[in-house]
């Protein structure tokens, strides 16, 4: 991942015993970069170089995927909360420096990123989400079809052993699998992107993660989702989300009236490619960023 991202620095910073694999360039305005799944930082390689001459970029590996580490779930698989894994993404950000921050996400990254503002507004300026719609809301609007083309989130939460033996039998395979099942295939991904996220897949403990990660999103994440939405809490920053037109949550929700209902200040709207903007579609997402994100004054 070095050449792809060779102008950033690597670093690793650690939080309650887990380590969090971190890369940073650029100057200005400090904007948080969060992968989706089954992928790691390095899918924004693509789009990262060109931020980074404008804004201070951290990516992050969030914990389970990547080079971060992967804890144990524990009970309710609460180590992988996404209100835990924003707190990892406020603990790297203070440790950088950067008591308030703008995030740019993808997929799971976009639901920690979620959380995240959710929990931390005081921390979070503004807030650009790629091709996710509130979590609770889809888990209770599932279709049929999008149970088909997302047959993951249905195959992850299983009980233990099997998914994880599953996936731990063959590690790439699942990788392809689920990616290259899109509106694409695989013709979108680089080589050497596509050879990351399979290293790291194959890494020990990445099946027990990814998992733990599901299992929280269908259990903890959405109590948390709830009690949320009974107290009436709403996003209060600037939130833009963008969902690609050939892809599964387009076709099966209505996503902007989801987030209008889950936020105060929303603008978004489709773009033509798949669910992998950053890497279908990065100019159009480059400019998005650019008109979106606050540099520094």
């Amino acid at each position: 991942m070095a050449a792809m991202l060779e102008a950033f620095q690597s670093l690793q910073i650690e939080r309650d015993g887990v380590p969090l694999a971190v890369r940073v360039a650029g100057e200005g305005a400090p904007l948080l970069l969060l992968h989706g799944h089954p992928q790691t930082q390095a899918m924004w390689h693509r789009v990262a170089p060109a931020l980074a001459r404008h804004f201070r970029v951290v990516l992050m590996d969030l914990r389970g995927y990547g080079d971060s580490g992967r804890p144990p779930a524990g009970e309710g698989s609460a180590a992988y909360a996404k209100r835990e894994m924003a707190l990892d993404a406020v603990h790297v950000m203070r440790t950088l420096g950067h008591e308030h921050f703008q995030v740019l996400a993808h997929d799971r990254g976009a639901r920690v990123a979620h959380r995240l503002a959710l929990d931390h507004p005081q921390a979070v300026q503004r807030l650009l989400l790629l091709d996710i719609a509130p979590t609770l809301a889809m888990y209770r609007g599932t279709t049929e079809a999008f149970a088909r083309a997302y047959w993951h989130w249905f195959f992850l939460i299983q009980p233990p052993p099997l998914p994880e033996a599953l996936i731990a039998a063959d590690p790439a395979r699942y990788v392809r699998s689920v990616m290259g099942g899109r509106h694409a295939g695989l013709t979108p991904f680089a080589p050497e992107a596509l050879a990351e996220y399979e290293r790291c897949a194959a890494r020990p403990g990445t099946a027990e993660s990814i998992c733990a990660d599901y299992r929280a999103s269908a259990g903890i994440d959405l109590a948390h989702d709830q009690a949320d939405m009974d107290a009436g809490r709403r996003l209060t920053q600037p939130l833009r989300v963008l969902w690609g037109e050939h892809g599964a949550v387009h076709r099966s929700f209505d996503v902007a009236a989801l987030w209008q209902a889950a936020a105060l200040d929303f603008t978004g709207r489709s773009v033509p490619c798949g669910h992998y903007i950053a890497e279908e579609a990065p100019a159009l997402l480059l400019d998005e960023a650019l008109s979106f994100f606050k540099g520094t004054p």
